[in-house]
C-alpha cells in the first residue's frame, strides 16, 4: 500500500512482530521525546513495553490479540508507526463496543475479527499514531489510511483507536473516522509541596475522611513501602503475581498478561515502574504496580492476598499522589472506571477513541449514538466535578 503526497511516496508494510523492525526506528516514532535521555511520555507504545507483551505471549497466539503493527516508510525510513491488532473479541480493551457487536449480529452481519489500534490491556491515554518529529500529519493520515484500507481488503465489520489524545481524535474526525468521548478519573498535581499541601485544597470533612484512611491503612499491621528502579527485585514479582491472578480472576475470568510478562519486566521494564508492597509477618500481602512516564504516574494493577481495611486505597490512590508529588510529575491516571476515586481527589476527565465502521447504514446509527454519548459524559463530567472534595475557594482551578 502506498500514499501519494506532493513530492513523497509513503509505503506501508504490516509486521506480525516487533522482531521485524529495530527497536531504535520504532522507537524514533513512539518516543523521540527521549533523545534528551528523559523518560517518554507515557512507556507503553515503546519497543520494549509492547515486544514484552508480545515475548510472554501475552499477545499473539490464542489471546485473540493478533499483531499487525503498521508501519509507514519513506525511502526505506519508517516516518511513523501504530501498535494494531486483529481482534477476535473486545475483552481488554475498556472502551466497550459489546452492544455494537451485539446490533450488527442481530441485523445478520459479523463483527468479529475487527482491527484495534491500541495497547493491549492498558487504559491509558497516549498517541496511538507514532511519528517522527516533522512527519506528524503525513504520518498520521497514511497510518489512517492503512488501517481503514487493511481492514476493508479483508471484508472486516471495523478498526477502532482506543485512548488516543484529543489531537488525535479531532484530527481523525476530519479524516472521516467516528469520534467517541468516554471518561476516566484522574489526579491533577497543582505544583503541591507535599501531600498535606494537597489535603488542604480539600472540603473538611473530605480531609479528615482521607487522613483516617491512611490512617487505618498504614496501621494494617506491616509495613508499605515503594519499590522503583533495581530495588524491584524476583522476589516481588513471585509475590505481585500471586495478587495479579486473584485479581484478573475474579475481574476478567482469566488474567490477560502471562507470568513471563513480569519475568521480563524484571529485565527491561523496571525503570519504569514503580511498585508498591504490602508485607506483614515477612509475608506480601498486597501490592499495587504503576508505570512512571515523563510527567503522568498510570496506575495499572492492585491485588491481595489478605484483605484490610482502606489498604486498597493507600496502595492505589494515595502512594500514587506521594510519588508524583515527590517526583513533580503533572497527573496520576489511575485506570477505567471507579467513581470512588472522586471522593480522594481523582477528578474525572474526557478520554477520546476513534472508530471507523465499514457499513455505512450501521456507521450512521453508531454516529448518532455517539454524538448523544458524547452529550451526556460531557453533562456527567460537569456534575460529578462540581460535587468533587475540593473547597469551594479551589473548585474553578479544577474545572
Amino acid at each position: 500500500m502506498t500514499d501519494q503526497s506532493p513530492d513523497q511516496t509513503i509505503a506501508i508494510t504490516v509486521l506480525t512482530s516487533l522482531s521485524q523492525i529495530p527497536a531504535a526506528a520504532w522507537d524514533a516514532c513512539a518516543c523521540p521525546e527521549t533523545a534528551d535521555g528523559g523518560r517518554p511520555h507515557d512507556p507503553f507504545t515503546t519497543h520494549r513495553f509492547l515486544s514484552a507483551l508480545e515475548e510472554s505471549g501475552s499477545v499473539g497466539g490464542r489471546s485473540g490479540w493478533d499483531p499487525r503493527y503498521l508501519i509507514a516508510e519513506i525511502g526505506g525510513e519508517t516516518i511513523a508507526c501504530a501498535p494494531l491488532y486483529g481482534k477476535s473479541h473486545s475483552q481488554g480493551e475498556y472502551i466497550f463496543d459489546h452492544n455494537w457487536a451485539h446490533a450488527l449480529e442481530n441485523a445478520g452481519g459479523r463483527y468479529y475479527p475487527k482491527l484495534q489500534i491500541a495497547v493491549p490491556f492498558t487504559p491509558a491515554t497516549g498517541r496511538r499514531f507514532l511519528t517522527r518529529p516533522g512527519f506528524e500529519s503525513i504520518g498520521m493520515s497514511a497510518l489512517v489510511q492503512g488501517m481503514v484500507q487493511l481492514g476493508a481488503d479483508n471484508g472486516l465489520s471495523s478498526a477502532h483507536v482506543t485512548f488516543c489524545t484529543e489531537a488525535e481524535a479531532i484530527a481523525g474526525e476530519k479524516m472521516g473516522l467516528l469520534r467517541r468521548a468516554t471518561q476516566q478519573f484522574h489526579w491533577i498535581n497543582r505544583a503541591y509541596a507535599d501531600f498535606d499541601a494537597f489535603l488542604a485544597t480539600l472540603s473538611s470533612r473530605k480531609r479528615k475522611a482521607i487522613r483516617k484512611e491512611r490512617r487505618v491503612a498504614q496501621g494494617f499491621g506491616g509495613t508499605i513501602r515503594m519499590l522503583r528502579g533495581d530495588d524491584i527485585r524476583p522476589e516481588h514479582w513471585d509475590a505481585f503475581w500471586t495478587f495479579y491472578q486473584d485479581t484478573g480472576a475474579r475481574k476478567w475470568g482469566t488474567p490477560y498478561l502471562r507470568r513471563a510478562f513480569f519475568e521480563i519486566a524484571q529485565e527491561t521494564l523496571r525503570d519504569d515502574i514503580a511498585l508498591v508492597m504490602a508485607e506483614r509477618e515477612g509475608d506480601y500481602v498486597a501490592g499495587a504496580l504503576n508505570f512512571i512516564g515523563r510527567d503522568t504516574l498510570y496506575g495499572r494493577y492492585w491485588g491481595c492476598i489478605e484483605d484490610h481495611p482502606c489498604l486498597h486505597f493507600e496502595a492505589c490512590y494515595y502512594q500514587a499522589i506521594d510519588l508524583a508529588i515527590e517526583m513533580g510529575l503533572a497527573q496520576v491516571e489511575a485506570g477505567a472506571q471507579g467513581e470512588h476515586k472522586l471522593a480522594r481527589g481523582y477528578l474525572p476527565v474526557q478520554t477520546h477513541s476513534l472508530h471507523w465502521i465499514a457499513d455505512t447504514g450501521f456507521a450512521d446509527a453508531v454516529a448518532r449514538y455517539l454524538e448523544a454519548e458524547r452529550a451526556a459524559v460531557d453533562e456527567d463530567i460537569e456534575i460529578l466535578t462540581a460535587f468533587g472534595p475540593f473547597r469551594k475557594a479551589n473548585r474553578e482551578e479544577h474545572q
